[in-house]
């Protein structure tokens, strides 16, 4: 008897696949999270190298190694992501916590972001404005285009709200991001942190953006004049799994 195993597939995935969705028959309905990757890898020998490098989310949480994963579970597999974002994550969300966290198609007005953060309560505030530079290396941008796994995304841009709060005493943070296609030195993402000092402040607007790098399934896809790359992690192995120190 085999089971049927399905999997989302986003960025560079997609076109190797040929899909969104990978579908396999496997021999068990549960595997560790290790054992499920050897799987993989031994079911689609051609594309291991891409596949060993993928992480599993299962129902929207990136799988440690021997976490136990089930078939029935909502299951993706993430390529390293690129950084910079709709969803639920388990947890009741009320208005205010969703709309800090968005993710548009559209142009994003800074200063609505700022606003979301800016109360009586805080006398230091920073934004973070990322855009498209026109040359990497020697490589000419055309454009970027962004892809995400919407629900987790959002989930994870809460997780880095909430850390945020923690770490430094209260503090507030928004994020927006931009999907679909970005030209050059227009924003793809604004980052609004808040606290009550300007040193905290400093901090956490940095680990908000290492942080969205480190664990927001976003994807970036570099177009040039003659090509396009998809661009994951750029700052040593991938490891969404592990904290950030301060």
């Amino acid at each position: 008897m085999t089971y049927s195993w399905k999997f989302k597939l986003f960025a560079g995935l997609t076109e190797r696949f040929g899909s969104t969705v990978l579908e396999v028959s496997l021999e068990q309905s549960s595997y560790t999270t290790v054992q499920l990757k050897q799987r993989l890898c031994e079911s689609f020998p051609q594309q291991a190298a891409s596949l060993s490098s993928c992480y599993i989310a299962a129902n929207m949480q990136y799988c440690i190694d021997e976490q136990i994963i089930m078939m029935d579970q909502e299951l993706a597999l993430l390529p390293p992501v690129s950084g910079g974002e709709r969803g639920n994550d388990s947890k009741p969300q009320d208005e205010a916590s969703i709309s800090k966290f968005v993710i548009t198609n559209d142009s994003i007005n800074t200063e609505s972001v700022m606003n979301k953060v800016i109360t009586p309560a805080y006398g230091a505030t920073l934004l973070f404005v990322g855009t498209t530079r026109e040359f990497t290396g020697e490589m000419r941008t055309i454009s970027l285009d962004y892809e995400c796994y919407e629900p987790m995304a959002i989930a994870t841009m809460q997780q880095i709200g909430q850390e945020i709060a923690e770490r430094w005493h209260g503090a507030d943070c928004a994020i927006t991001h931009r999907i679909g296609s970005v030209g050059l030195a227009e924003i793809s993402v604004v980052i609004a942190v808040a606290t009550a000092h300007r040193d905290d402040c400093y901090e956490a607007s940095r680990y908000a953006i290492e942080r969205l790098k480190q664990i927001v399934p976003i994807w970036k896809k570099e177009i040039w004049e003659d090509g396009f790359e998809w661009k994951g992690h750029q700052q040593g192995p991938w490891k969404p799994t592990e904290n950030l120190n301060r």
